[in-house]
């Protein structure tokens, strides 16, 4: 992980990185990337980030679950190719709701594949909503003055 801009001048986030490869079963009959291969991707970064970031402690206490998407597509990429998704969370959570940006780039580093995506957090006992609290986020942002 590495610490970049939001892009926004906001805060500093903690921002995690995948390769990907698209494989057969991942082509369209327009010779590229599904659109919900695409979807399936974000899921899976957002999945690998909090497992790699967050306190075991609350893996094993929360989970979450994805509420909204917005996906721009600006390119894509063919079977073989390769793309790398970038995530991170811009702002802190809003009661039980956080959001998490996703950016793809090709192999020439241009981005492919842009999304803002809301996600909930359960308590995995109750499967009920749960306040995000700080502590929950620390390991996904700092501040800007450090």
């Amino acid at each position: 992980m590495a610490d970049g801009d939001d892009g926004r001048g906001g805060r500093l986030t903690a921002r995690f990185s995948k390769a990907f490869i698209a494989a057969p079963e991942h082509i369209d009959e327009l010779g590229h990337v599904n659109n919900s291969v695409w979807v399936q991707w974000i899921q899976d970064m957002a999945t690998a980030h909090w497992e790699a970031a967050a306190d075991p402690a609350h893996v094993e206490q929360f989970f979450w679950v994805v509420i909204r998407h917005e996906i721009d597509y600006r390119g894509n990429i063919a079977e073989g190719e390769s793309c790398e998704g970038t995530t991170w969370i811009p702002d802190g959570a809003k009661g039980a709701k956080s959001d998490r940006l996703v950016e793809f780039c090709g192999s020439d580093g241009k981005v492919i594949v842009s999304a803002r995506t809301t996600w909930a957090m359960l308590e995995r006992a109750s499967q009920r909503l749960a306040r995000v609290r700080p502590e929950v986020m620390a390991p996904f942002q700092q501040d800007n003055n450090e």
